[in-house]
């Protein structure tokens, strides 16, 4: 049974840049750079027969290509943190794009994730990390934002094996974005 999910590969120039980050926190699993990426919905563990379903309905998504920006350093989990993150700033395409893996596969048949999205990268799963050591943690390491972009030109179909997270993940099935054209 495989678990999948959908996102948004880092580049590995912005991967390096956010790798720099690791260390200096106890009680932080650092997430290997060529395991960072941008969860679009997570689907879980499912037969084989749903997840070429899974493939072949996201075949169907046309989007265009778009830009994103990380937002600064943040962590999950307010007064039991358990995951340190490079957000993501809001973005009206990849809301939509989000929007649309998550319709497409409640049609398939899978629960609604009970999550809000909220996009990010997850640099660090904590366990027992003090609240007061990641708050110093991000104070210190908060001028990342200002030159953190990159484009998103596909999105990607995912498999981990289980585990507690972080990797290694699979690329399953890749889907390109449609290029941008200008209008003249």
């Amino acid at each position: 049974m495989p678990r999948l999910f959908t996102g948004l590969e880092i580049p590995e120039d912005l991967a390096q840049r956010l790798s720099f980050l690791r260390g200096g926190l106890a009680g932080a699993r650092w997430i290997d750079a060529e395991n960072y990426h941008v969860t679009l919905r997570f689907i879980g563990d499912i037969n084989d027969r749903t997840a070429d379903e899974v493939a072949d309905a996201l075949a169907r998504v046309r989007r265009r290509e778009f830009d994103l920006q990380v937002a600064g350093l943040d962590s999950f989990g307010n007064a039991k943190p358990h995951s340190l993150v490079a957000r993501i700033a809001p973005s009206r395409a990849l809301s939509e794009l989000q929007a649309e893996h998550e319709r497409i596969l409640q049609r398939i048949g899978l629960p609604p994730e009970g999550r809000k999205y909220t996009p990010h990268v997850t640099l660090a799963r904590l366990r027992g990390t003090p609240h007061r050591d990641v708050a110093d943690y991000l104070a210190s390491r908060g001028g990342l934002a200002s030159t953190a972009a990159f484009h998103a030109s596909r999105f990607v179909l995912y498999s981990s094996k289980a585990s507690t997270g972080g990797g290694p993940y699979v690329i399953e099935q890749t889907y390109p974005l449609a290029e941008f054209t200008e209008v003249r």
